[in-house]
């Protein structure tokens, strides 16, 4: 056991972990925090006081923030509960359902669009709220949070009536609500409603209604990802993406000769989650970057606005591998009204349709898969996350290698400012 300054010391860091959405993708977080669960050190079985997620990264978030074991036993646990997931715990696959929902979606056309009896959506996913509600007590949240293992924890989403960004958070007494253009922080006691409302991808899954209002999933409109973290009192940020934009094979397609016929509905789609799920992350942390390099080389005391801001530590891991194509080897592990509509919608063509079946491809042996990338692709860099996991010497941000690791991180200002 650790003294208590050094107790001290490492609460003082205030590590936030921060996982982005990704549908089934978000396996592959499960497999990083395997191998960051190793890492830790035996003085520092928390290391993180800070957990944010969105979408389906918001379901590992709540698997971690509502443990009241080590980060080592949550880890665990929760990759226990990706590797015994199926298809038919998420959503039902059956054709019944499947062509219900489809008339439903037809039928609303003679009633305004809206849908009768329950929200519109392709997919039913009411066994996720059963599998959510049994592998998580979200009682334990607030245990945690009253015994001093975590601060804060948050999920977010989206409201269809305002169009804004809503984080959820439940945190200590000290930790306040934000309000920024197009983002709210609101504090309240977390629950499965919270998670399903933050993985409800638009018209894939059903909308949630949470406080009379219906909200999608988190990702949309999610303008600034990290910001979250920042204003629940982070000072340095682990973020888990599920972007493949490291993979050689994505940086080689701009040479690759364009189609000779129009997108197919999963190419398109599969654009759509990109912009959702991958572009707002990693354009947060350019701009998180960016101003670190700013706060190194500018003068503060010249600058008397700078001294508002403050330097933020970060470090990502994302993807070394193109998670478009090793769901495109597992899609006949479907079932058969699967195989059906994401063939009749292009989702089984290498040439991009199959990018968007990796987000709803929840069968074991493509989760197998990315698991065991996430923890190859952490393992890769256990020198530079042993370093993270220790504290930083006061007042010192690192840079830290740009591979599978993002230089060294951002920044928003003073008290809430999160990027805006």
């Amino acid at each position: 056991m650790s003294t208590g300054n050094d107790e001290s010391t490492i609460s003082d860091q205030r590590n936030a972990l921060v996982l982005s959405g990704g549908g089934a993708r978000a396996a592959y977080q499960a497999g990083v925090l395997r191998a960051l669960s190793e890492l830790v050190p035996e003085d520092n079985p928390r290391p993180f006081q800070i957990i944010c997620g969105t979408s389906a990264g918001a379901m590992n978030a709540m698997l971690l923030a509502s443990h009241t074991g080590t980060f080592k036993e949550a880890v665990d646990r929760m990759c226990s509960v990706w590797l015994g997931l199926s298809v038919e715990q998420v959503y039902c696959t059956s054709w019944r359902s499947l062509l219900g929902n489809l008339f439903s979606i037809s039928r609303s056309l003679l009633n305004q669009g809206v849908g009768r009896q329950k929200p519109l959506a392709l997919l039913d996913n009411s066994p996720l709220r059963e599998l959510v509600e049994g592998v998580i007590d979200f009682n334990n949240i607030q245990k945690n949070i009253d015994a001093g293992h975590l601060r804060a924890t948050s999920v977010n989403a989206l409201s269809y009536s305002e169009g804004q960004s809503v984080s959820f958070f439940q945190g200590a007494e000290d930790v306040n609500g934000w309000q920024r253009f197009r983002r709210f922080g609101v504090p309240t006691r977390l629950t499965s409603d919270h998670l399903l409302a933050s993985a409800a991808i638009p018209a894939i899954f059903p909308a949630v209604k949470l406080d009379g209002a219906y909200f999608c999933d988190g990702a949309i409109r999610l303008m600034a990802p990290i910001s979250p973290a920042l204003h629940l009192g982070a000072k340095r940020v682990f973020v888990v993406g599920v972007s493949d934009n490291r993979s050689p094979v994505h940086w080689g397609s701009r040479n690759s000769p364009a189609p000779m016929r129009s997108p197919s509905m999963a190419q398109i789609a599969a654009q759509l989650f990109n912009a959702a799920f991958i572009d707002s992350l990693e354009a947060d942390l350019e701009h998180l970057d960016r101003v670190n390099m700013l706060l190194d080389y500018a003068d503060q005391s010249d600058h008397a606005d700078l001294k508002l801001l403050r330097p933020v530590e970060s470090v990502v891991i994302e993807p070394s591998q193109s998670l478009g194509r090793l769901s495109g080897r597992k899609l006949g592990h479907l079932p058969p009204a699967l195989r059906w509509l994401f063939r009749s919608t292009g989702a089984t063509n290498p040439e991009g349709g199959a990018s968007a079946a990796s987000y709803l491809l929840f069968e074991k042996p493509y989760i197998e898969e990315l698991i065991d990338l996430g923890y190859q692709d952490a393992m890769w860099e256990k020198d530079k996350l042993r370093s993270f996991l220790q504290p930083a010497p006061e007042g010192k941000v690192e840079r830290r290698g740009l591979f599978g690791m993002r230089g060294k991180s951002q920044e928003e200002a003073s008290q809430d400012n999160s990027q805006s």
